[in-house]
């Protein structure tokens, strides 16, 4: 099993690779309106799948007890769309006196404002082992709170009078996260003693899609023309991004393993990814339409298409790390319970 494991894993991390040259090579493949026409195949068929193969996975009993886990939901929604749109606003203004380019800091406040992603997430909290129930219900609540919030953000530290579709979000949400969960877990009911004795390959089915997104994000990410300007100020943009998610991830860590925390190893994994990751599939659509006709939208779009893949990236070799640390954990806290 462990052999299977490390290979699997090594296979994972080609496949980025592979991923990536891929689209450097051809963008055209996986942009919006390209061959793998990703605005249906990502947006639409991949994130459903993620979603249906998790509520297959998911036992009903670890779902029903996420939901009433409060103090677990209220650390990351607070964490994703209160403290860090604040912690970037504070930020940037120490970078505002700096030659960045404005209108990419102004894309990072974005990048600050947007909710958790519904895939990503999921996929990274299933890989190492984690809370996958927290991170379901974490990723498509807070998806649901950023229909409201993640405008209302925009507006406050950035303005714009546009109105946001709040039902065409909303709806694409419920096709693409609600629905399918639901049907996973109700085809889990009758198929439940097949998936407990033949042990489908959960992770390697969400590993696959994992890479399509991969491959698509960099397709967009290589094939925008904006990604050609000022080198200096992307330079520095990219590092502040990896600074960010680094620093955040750490702080979400020290956060919920103090001692009076309550939350378990599995808890701070779904905590880490779930708190400092950020939707592309709903920032881009939020921002063209929030900021429809602003001459520098497509400026304001950089840093969270930057974003995305440096927190899969990122997300995927940590993977390895984060797993270890919390096994090493769980069999800490097995051994030290007292024997009844």
């Amino acid at each position: 099993m462990r052999l299977l494991e490390r290979l699997r894993k090594e296979w994972f991390m080609v496949g980025i690779v592979l991923a990536i040259a891929g689209a450097k090579l051809e963008p055209s493949i996986g942009v919006n309106g390209g061959p793998l026409k990703p605005e249906i195949t990502v947006s639409y068929i991949a994130v459903a799948t993620i979603f249906f193969n998790s509520g297959l996975s998911l036992k009903t009993e670890e779902l029903t007890s996420a939901l009433v886990h409060i103090r677990l939901h209220l650390f990351i929604q607070i964490f994703t769309l209160a403290f860090f749109p604040a912690a970037i606003w504070l930020f940037l203004q120490l970078l505002s006196i700096t030659p960045i380019n404005e209108w990419l800091l102004k894309g990072l406040q974005t990048v600050g404002c947007m909710p958790p992603p519904v895939s990503s997430a999921v996929i990274l909290t299933k890989a190492v082992g984690g809370n996958e129930a927290a991170a379901i219900f974490n990723s498509a609540f807070g998806s649901f709170l950023g229909i409201v919030i993640t405008p209302l953000l925009l507006l406050l530290f950035l303005g714009s009078s546009s109105s946001v579709p709040f039902t065409s979000i909303f709806s694409q949400l419920s096709v693409t996260v609600v629905v399918p969960l639901i049907i996973g877990q109700i085809v889990r009911r009758y198929i439940k003693d097949w998936l407990e004795r033949t042990k489908p390959p959960f992770g390697a089915i969400s590993s696959s899609v994992l890479l399509m997104i991969i491959y698509t994000t960099f397709c967009g990410t290589f094939s925008n023309p904006n990604i050609d300007l000022d080198k200096f100020s992307l330079v520095v943009i990219l590092f502040i991004i990896f600074s960010i998610q680094l620093g955040f991830m750490l702080l979400t860590f020290i956060f919920s393993t103090r001692n009076n925390s309550g939350f378990t190893p599995a808890d701070t994994v779904a905590i880490i990814f779930c708190s400092t990751h950020k939707s592309l599939t709903l920032g881009i659509p939020m921002l063209k339409i929030v900021f429809a006709g602003h001459e520098h939208l497509s400026l304001i779009s950089v840093p969270l298409l930057i974003y995305h893949p440096v927190q899969i990236l990122l997300g995927s070799v940590l993977v390895p790390t984060i797993k270890s640390w919390m096994v090493s954990r769980q069999k800490g806290v097995k051994l030290t319970r007292p024997i009844v």
